[in-house]
């Protein structure tokens, strides 16, 4: 199998100046999926410089708003183009169903647009009253300049867009490292930048793994900001390193979050119907392998035997395959290493007192495929209830009151995201109210909107992505004071 390109640096396709290669494996066989170039630290200081010419004497940076907002909304439109090719691409690399690539890319494609018409609608800057009409005043935004970007494997496409979209936005230039484990998708929404009319420099693709490519771009002195997606002990490290050149850090590091349900949203046929397909929705979508995962169900005791019993019956009912196979509804996990870490998770709690009700097992067959798990009779001492498991594995607790509730939900060192069912809307504000995590839904469970900000408290992250506040991260704020009338201030006698 030929090598396919996926290192781009000043506006050319290259191999590894070592010849390095690395193998993408199809994790629904595991068989070889692609051959991709695997890039160094040679390889990331070439396109930190490019980047930085770009930025420091190219025309992106000065390009007019209107300008770069067309260029986005051109890759948005080459996106639904592109739709079929690259949801393949992704549910092929990924392990997820088809349905879901075709969503991620439809997600990815609004994300462009949303940022265009954000950067589109703005005023050219913020005039502040100096008291006197001697003097203009104004705070204006400017691109931060070098940004290292450094997706995670579970939503590569997705994730790519959350940050390039805003940065090049702003007006920035950038160095893109995809996860090793799941970079095709990735590389093609690059040659659709390219293809867009983005000019060289601008946007830099370096695949590898994270020691050296990520370590290098987050300590690298001429990187101006590095936004990180993935796991929390390599985001620790990413910040360690950004420290000694001071530059911008944007982190989102995961979640254990969890889905609260109360009683009084069991109590029709309907409303008990939709909870629990919720609470599989939350748990079990992409395998698990999801930040937002709503890896804790936390239900009312009252309701509890009922609602955890039906749950494990739908969740053995879940078809497992590979995504691209009509009538699949959870694909594989990404990698062996990914099934060996969620069984070693299952076994902990099993060994730590939890009741297996559903799953725990590898189905028979090639693949990285793993049951969906449910676990009873489960509580905060487990590692399994403490931990980001990033697999199919939903842990069930049960409470008696609201306050009950409430502290069970925010006893986690995460702070992503979480939900709470319930049919009083009163209930359902007061609790959304008190947890703590960056977003909270009411009676539903996964959806977001470009146009809404996501992160999250505690060791989820910080800084935010999507809405107003995921472009200024992209962006430094500027004060320019025009003094009109100027004249000796006579300060100093002289």
């Amino acid at each position: 199998m030929s090598e396919q390109p996926t290192i781009h640096i000043a506006g050319t396709w290259r191999s590894a100046v070592s010849g390095a290669t690395r193998e993408v494996l199809d994790p629904a066989d595991a068989t070889v999926l692609a051959v991709v170039a695997e890039g160094g630290t040679a390889e990331t200081d070439a396109a930190v410089s490019a980047a930085r010419a770009a930025f420091d004497g190219g025309e992106w940076p000065r390009t007019p708003v209107p300008e770069r907002a067309a260029l986005l909304r051109r890759t948005a439109d080459l996106l639904q183009r592109d739709r079929e090719r690259i949801a393949l691409l992704e549910s092929r690399d990924a392990g997820k169903t088809l349905q879901e690539g075709r969503v991620d890319v439809d997600c990815v494609a609004d994300a462009f647009r949303y940022f265009a018409d954000l950067v589109a609608g703005e005023s050219a800057g913020r005039v502040v009253d100096a008291g006197t009409c001697d003097v203009h005043s104004v705070v204006v935004h400017e691109p931060v300049g070098v940004c290292a970007l450094i997706t995670p494997w579970n939503y590569p496409l997705l994730q790519a867009s959350w940050k390039i979209a805003p940065a090049l936005a702003a007006g920035n230039t950038f160095v893109l490292k995809p996860s090793e484990i799941t970079p095709l998708s990735t590389a093609a929404l690059i040659g659709l930048l390219v293809e867009a009319g983005l000019p060289a420099g601008v946007a830099n693709l370096v695949t590898g793994a994270g020691d050296p490519v990520g370590a290098r771009l987050a300590a690298h002195p001429d990187v101006d900001l590095v936004s990180f997606t993935g796991g929390l002990t390599s985001g620790t490290k990413v910040m360690r390193a950004a420290a000694d050149s001071v530059k911008k850090v944007a982190l989102e590091l995961g979640g254990k979050n969890p889905n609260v349900v109360f009683a009084d949203a069991c109590t029709t046929r309907p409303g008990f119907d939709t909870a629990v397909d919720q609470a599989l929705n939350a748990a079990f979508m992409h395998s698990g392998q999801v930040c937002s995962a709503g890896s804790r169900l936390i239900v009312e005791e009252s309701a509890a035997e009922r609602f955890v019993a039906e749950l494990a019956r739908r969740a053995d009912r879940i078809r497992l395959g590979r995504g691209t196979d009509p009538g699949v509804e959870c694909g594989p996990l990404v990698s062996a290493a990914q099934r060996e870490r969620t069984e070693e998770y299952v076994a902990s709690a099993l060994a730590e007192g939890a009741v297996l009700r559903s799953g725990g097992v590898r189905p028979d067959g090639p693949g990285y495929f793993y049951r969906p798990t449910v676990l009873d009779r489960c509580h905060r001492g487990m590692r399994v209830v403490r931990e980001e498991v990033f697999g199919p594995v939903l842990t069930v607790e049960t409470f008696r009151t609201e306050a009950e509730a409430v502290a069970l939900a925010n006893d986690t060192e995460y702070g992503l995201a979480g939900a709470v069912w319930t049919s009083d809307p009163g209930r359902g504000r007061r609790v959304a109210g008190r947890l703590r995590h960056g977003t909270v839904w009411i009676n539903d469970f996964h959806p977001y909107l470009p146009q809404a900000e996501w992160g999250g408290f505690g060791k989820s992250g910080t800084g935010r992505e999507l809405g107003p506040s995921g472009l200024a991260e992209y962006r430094e704020t500027k004060h320019v004071y025009h003094n009109l009338a100027p004249r000796p201030v006579r300060w100093f006698a002289g």
